[in-house]
């Protein structure tokens, strides 16, 4: 299936993904705080969505899920991130994956790089399957990200 050939792609590809990101989120006007975030804690949280997202698309354990991203909600909140840019940085890295989809999904099973005319139905739907379980996945992570950043508010507010 193809969807499966670009998710191993995308998988293999992840290093590249990540650096693109980083550098979007950290030149970004609208993720200027993230400049505050170590690289070395940033790299590996974008990083392991590109890396799991075969795991997590395939078999979507809602508790893996559930924990990365609540986990970085705490995490931000701790650290003084606006939620907007938390979403914002969300939002790059979703915006990155379908560009690589988009560039490289055009592929007919051999591998070989087709013109546009000569791609057969199923490739595409493949394509559309793949960008529908991305947008599943990212919706699902925002929410426990959201999750994550209130629960880690609320703890704050109790506290005082």
């Amino acid at each position: 299936m193809l969807a499966n050939r670009l998710i191993q792609l995308i998988e293999n590809h992840s290093d590249s993904l990540t650096q693109q990101v980083l550098q979007d989120v950290l030149a970004n006007e609208m993720t200027t705080s993230f400049r505050r975030v170590p690289k070395g804690e940033l790299k590996p949280r974008i990083a392991a969505l590109y890396q799991n997202l075969g795991k997590w698309i395939g078999n979507p354990n809602q508790d893996d899920i559930r924990q990365e991203y609540e986990d970085w909600g705490r995490t931000r909140f701790r650290q003084g991130i606006p939620f907007s840019e938390i979403v914002y940085v969300l939002i790059l890295t979703k915006k990155h994956l379908r560009t690589f989809i988009r560039e490289h999904g055009l592929v007919r099973f051999s591998g070989d790089r087709v013109m546009t005319d000569e791609l057969l139905p199923v490739e595409l739907y493949s394509i559309q399957e793949l960008n529908y379980l991305v947008g599943d996945f990212f919706d699902r992570a925002l929410y426990h990200l959201v999750r994550g950043y209130e629960s880690a508010a609320v703890a704050q507010f109790a506290a005082v």
